[in-house]
């Protein structure tokens, strides 16, 4: 089993709450890792099995005497009448940690646990195998933010990446059972995980009877990985309307597949784009959806800008969700057409990222970072993200970070 950066903070976690409750996308590991953590001390059951979920819907009260704390329930948005129940017992018993929650439809399950559980419960969040997880380097991962002290610890411990073996990764995906499998399982793993896991979630929260059409909307979502969002533009390609779209993007965000990065707003800079922009959370599933058929072709292809970028910022997400912490990360856009690919945002200062596909970055690189001096904000040690060896300074500001520091 890969050691998870998370494995710190649940345990942490739970020494200060009687509820843990870990969300991410289905198969990236929840249930492993809570294992590992609990160390067989805890039992287990799962809402996957319908007779279980049948008693935890009609009796959640029997349910918990039948599954005494400290136990870990597996899917618990199939039942949220057991929420009530866990608060009662919670403030019964008065002991932290004594139940563990998962559960893969982050939405749903927020409501539930807001109204419920509120002061009980600390949430924490889990995507696929980060690359510093990949390299045996997890209990090193620090949040990423691009100032000496944190560019000098991940010098120290990065492993060389080539751009070869850079866009493996991106092609293949983070989904641990895959990593563990390798690339001959790819198209029969993706191919199963819809089917299996993404269209029995459809079902779940939409009824969509088309399931055909989700498909090709999943695809059409793909393809603008790393890009604006634009509904409209996404419902006349797909031939239905906006709030379709809008449905439709809702479940794959509640299912953990992807993220909305929102831009940076100031009250002082009123002629900013005011779009998210769309990443999907696994490289892999996109670069399947979009129909890429070798990590070579994804190198090379109209995609591999857009889909670089997607995996720089689903790492730096995990840096931050994998320690427990908030992702501060914005983006910023204006209509003079004045980019920069991430705001980080820490302590009041604002950190801006630019990520290129280069190994020879030059100073031309950090004009676009200048645009955070209009958002009236210290703004700190700014960074671009490229291929180049080792970190190298581009001025007094600006430094070139490797993606295998990530």
């Amino acid at each position: 089993m890969i050691p998870r950066t998370l494995s710190q903070t649940i345990r942490q976690v739970s020494n200060s709450f009687p509820v843990l409750m870990l969300t991410g996308p289905r198969q990236v590991g929840k249930t492993t890792l809570l294992e590992m953590c609990s160390a067989g001390e805890r039992a287990y059951v799962s809402l996957d099995d319908l007779e279980m979920r049948r008693l935890a819907q009609q009796d959640p009260a029997l349910f918990l005497q039948t599954w005494p704390a400290p136990v870990t329930i597996d899917e618990v948005q199939y039942a949220p009448q057991l929420f009530s129940a866990i608060k009662m017992a919670v403030d019964k018993d008065g002991r932290n940690g004594l139940f563990w929650l998962t559960g893969s439809q982050k939405f749903e399950l927020m409501t539930g646990l807001t109204e419920s559980l509120a002061g009980r419960v600390a949430i924490v969040d889990l995507l696929g195998l980060s690359q510093a997880e990949q390299q045996d380097r997890a209990i090193e991962s620090q949040p990423f933010v691009p100032t000496p002290d944190w560019i000098r610890k991940a010098r120290e411990v990065a492993k060389p990446v080539s751009l070869k073996a850079l866009y493996e990764q991106i092609w293949l995906g983070a989904y641990p059972r895959l990593v563990a499998q390798g690339v001959q399982s790819r198209d029969v793993y993706y191919r199963s995980y819809i089917q299996t896991y993404v269209q029995r979630d459809v079902q779940d929260l939409l009824k969509v009877s088309d399931p055909l059409s989700f498909h090709r909307f999943l695809s059409v979502a793909a393809a603008r990985t790393g890009q604006l969002l634009n509904y409209a533009n996404m419902a006349n390609e797909l031939d239905i309307d906006n709030k379709t779209v809008k449905a439709w993007l809702s479940v794959l965000q509640a299912s953990g597949l992807v993220y909305l990065l929102q831009p940076y707003h100031r009250n002082l800079t009123k002629r900013m784009i005011k779009s998210p922009k769309l990443y999907f959370l696994d490289t892999g599933l996109a670069a399947y959806l979009t129909k890429w058929g070798s990590s070579e072709a994804l190198e090379a292809g109209s995609m591999s800008g857009p889909m670089l970028e997607t995996w720089a910022v689903c790492e730096i997400l995990k840096s931050y969700w994998h320690n427990g912490k908030e992702a501060p990360l914005y983006f910023y856009r204006d209509t003079e057409q004045r980019e920069i690919d991430l705001l980080i945002e820490a302590d009041d200062v604002i950190y801006p990222i630019e990520i290129k596909k280069t190994a020879s970055p030059s100073s031309q690189a950090t004009r676009q970072l200048f645009a955070a001096q209009n958002l009236g904000k210290k703004v700190g040690p700014g960074a671009v993200l490229c291929l180049t060896a080792r970190d190298v300074p581009l001025s007094d500001s600006v430094t070139a970070i490797p993606m295998a520091y990530l």
